[in-house]
This record gives structure tokens, sequence and C-alpha cells, in this order.
């Protein structure tokens, strides 16, 4: 009777449970070929421009027999162009990366799945929140940089310049020092040494810290609106101009002159006190003092405005999206290979490319680099450029406005205005 009534309850139990459910499920893993494209990011040790993500890629490979990873370099150019082709065509990679201006969000798979809070957790909030569309975690960041202000410090000393205390400045203790470090070496009546310099184009935000200093911004994050008006935004404007004609610590041809003839008149020339750019520049002028071109410097944060501390606006975020598949098993595998680029060890071989960690908590990179130690320290008052569609043509906009206010042609506040009224009639 027992084993009657057994056999009365399990054909009931079965025929109301999924008999998979009581089997092993199967757990193998994907082994297969993933397509995989990037950008050059410059070893600033060999001068390779891709030998890190390949590195990766050899090591992954090797923690995971029977996945190889097919690897495509792009060039940033026209790789922006021949991701969109491959697109359209449906002959896309599986791992993409997600640049300043990549916008097929709807063709990526969303990862929020694949994430637990206690992993987001780990990563700086920014770093997130520039892969993050409508709500929802679309790539894994990796690698982050941002701008600072490059300081000759030669210059400084031979003029009796003091640096800023922990690399902190207020507007007018910035004004007052580029003051002192304009000059006129040759004595002919014609300054030839300046405080201060940067130029202006679409994608380069070297002059945005000074921008932003009085607590503009450009897109609110919740209402998506552009917001890049006002008076925060005209005084800020106004800051940048005044360097030019109110206090003449930049050349005449400040607004017109372009990155590498800034570049020259600050590492070659000599000729510049401060100037702007990427965490890229420390290894660059470290050479340049090992052949015996170079000079002392050091870095430090863009000078403090109404916001009471200092400002960056950079588009400096590496991160990789995952196309979307039917091939679950492939997907989950490509998610792996961007939680094996976030693993603390593999962060810490940023320092290979200059670039700094995505994650809380990794302390010890750079400890034998100061200036780079001080460089990422920065990254917690650095904003990301915005995630919008538009935002290409915007950037244009807005650059170009405040190349008319630099170049006199328009007032801080016209240009403001004009640069509003341009955004409205783009995003109608």
């Amino acid at each position: 009777m027992m084993l009657i009534a057994f056999f009365i309850f399990w054909s009931i139990y079965i025929h109301y449970n999924d008999v998979e459910s009581l089997t092993e499920k199967d757990d193998k893993k994907y082994t297969g070929v993933i397509k995989l494209w990037d950008y050059p990011r410059l070893n600033v040790e060999t001068g390779s421009r891709y030998s890190w993500i390949q590195q990766k890629i050899k090591s992954f490979e090797k923690k995971n027999p029977g996945v190889y990873i097919d690897f495509t370099p792009l060039d940033w150019e026209s790789g922006p162009y021949i991701i969109n082709q491959a697109i359209e065509s449906g002959d896309k990679p599986d791992i993409v990366p997600i640049s300043h201006d990549f916008y097929n969000f709807d063709k990526l798979h969303p990862l929020d799945e694949y994430f637990t809070d206690k992993e987001l957790d780990r990563f700086k909030f920014e770093t997130v929140k520039s892969v993050t569309n409508d709500g929802s975690m679309m790539g894994v960041p990796f690698a982050i940089t941002t701008y600072t202000m490059y300081l000759n410090l030669d210059l400084f000393n031979e003029r009796g310049i003091s640096p800023p205390i922990d690399g902190n400045w207020t507007y007018e203790e910035f004004v007052e020092s580029m003051s002192g470090l304009t000059f006129d070496s040759d004595e002919d009546g014609i300054n030839d040494h300046f405080g201060f310099i940067s130029f202006i184009e679409p994608n380069y935000y070297n002059l945005w810290g000074i921008i932003l200093s009085d607590g503009a911004n450009i897109i609110d994050d919740k209402s998506g609106k552009f917001v890049f008006k006002g008076e925060s935004a005209v005084t800020g404007l106004q800051k940048v101009v005044d360097l030019k004609y109110k206090y003449g610590v930049t050349p005449e041809y400040f607004g017109i002159i372009g990155e590498r003839e800034c570049w020259d008149m600050f590492s070659k020339e000599k000729k510049v006190a401060v100037y702007p750019t990427g965490a890229w520049a420390v290894k660059v002028l470290r050479k340049l003092q090992d052949e015996g071109n170079g000079f002392n410097f050091d870095v430090a944060n863009f000078p403090i405005g109404d916001v009471k501390f200092p400002v960056t606006l950079s588009n400096g975020i590496a991160a990789f999206g995952v196309f979307q598949d039917e091939d679950i098993k492939k997907m989950e595998m490509c998610v792996e290979f961007l939680k094996y680029l976030t693993e603390d060890s593999t962060q810490r071989t940023l320092e290979q490319l200059g670039m700094f960690t995505v994650k809380k908590g990794i302390d010890d990179m750079y400890i034998t680099e100061p200036m780079m130690k001080k460089i990422e320290n920065t990254i917690y008052y650095t904003k990301v450029v915005p995630r919008d569609s538009s935002w290409k043509d915007i950037d244009i906009i807005i650059q170009e406005e405040v190349r008319n206010a630099i170049l006199g042609e328009k007032t801080p506040k016209s240009a403001i205005l004009d640069g509003v009224k341009r955004v409205e009639l783009l995003t109608e």
C-alpha cells in the first residue's frame, strides 16, 4: 500500500512540476569566437596603440579554454562610421567600444541583470552614469582619464611666483599668478611669454574647467534638457574672455591657434607657464626631461569659482557594450570578459596607458608617480560629457559660441543666448 501511494503521489507531482527542474541543468559555458573591436589606447611605455587590450585578450583566453576573441583595431577618425555601417549591415561585433559619440543603445543588451548592487557600488559614480541610457546599464566602463593644468615650474621660479598650495587656487589667485608670468623677455615692448594658453575645438574640453566653475551645467541629468544658459554660464565664459582682454595673460591669437601650436608653445618653446590638457602629458613631459629638452613641472586643479571646488569636464571614460544576440551563453561570456577588465589586478595595469581605475578602493596605483596621483584625485571633481543623441551637434554649437566670445565677436552673454537659440532649433 505504501508503494502504491508513493507512485500515485509521484505521478501527481511530476504532472504539476517541470521535469527539467528536477534534473541537473546544463551549466556549460560558451566556447567559440567572440568578435571585439576597439580604438587605439596608447601604451605610454612602449608606444604601442593596442597592446593593452591584446594582452588582456590572451590572458582571458588562457583562463577560458575554447574561447577565442577575434580583435579588430579601429581608429578614432573612421571608427564611428565603421561601427554605424556594421550595425546597418548586420555584420557587427559582439563587443563594441562605447565612445562619447555612440548612440545606438537600442542595439545593445542591457547589463543590469549581470551585476549585483555590491558590484555596482564599487564603480565610481560618474563612470556608470556614462554608460547608462534610459535608466539601464548599457555598457561596462573600464578606464577613465581627465584634464588638469600643467605648470612650468622653471618659469614660476624665474618670476618669483609661488605655485598653488595643494594644487588649489581661486580664480583671483590664478589671475594674479598669470599676470606675473606674462612678460617681455627681450625688452622690445611686446610680451613674448604668457601665463596661459589653450584652444577651442569640438570634442576637446581643456577650457571647460573654467567655464563651468561658477556652477553652470550643459545637459540636465534628470530632464535631459539643454541648460547651458543663465548667469552662471555667462560669468564662467566671462572669466575665460577676461584672461585675454581684461588681464592680458594670453597671446592675442588666443582663440585662433589650435592644439598643436598651443602644446608646442608650452612644451617646446617654453613661452607659456600654464597649459590645461590630459593626463597623457605627464609621460611626454617626463620624456622631454630625460632628453634634456624639458623643464620642471607640476600639476594643479582648475581655478575655483562660485561652486567652491575645482571642476573639469571630460569625455575620457573608456567602456564596452555587448550587442544583442540570440545566444545567451555567448553574451554571458562577453560580460564575463568585461568583468575581467574591471578586476582589481587588471585595473592596476591601466598605469601602462596613463589612465585611471573606474573602481573605488584601488589606492596603490601610481605610488611612484605623485603627479599622476594628484590627477587621479581630481576625478572626483570631473563632470562627464553628456550622453545625448544630439551631443555631437550641440558640442559644435557651444564650442563655436565660446570661440566667438574669445575672439571678441560677441559678448559672453550674447554668445550664450545665441547658443541657446541654435540648440533649440537643432532639437526642434
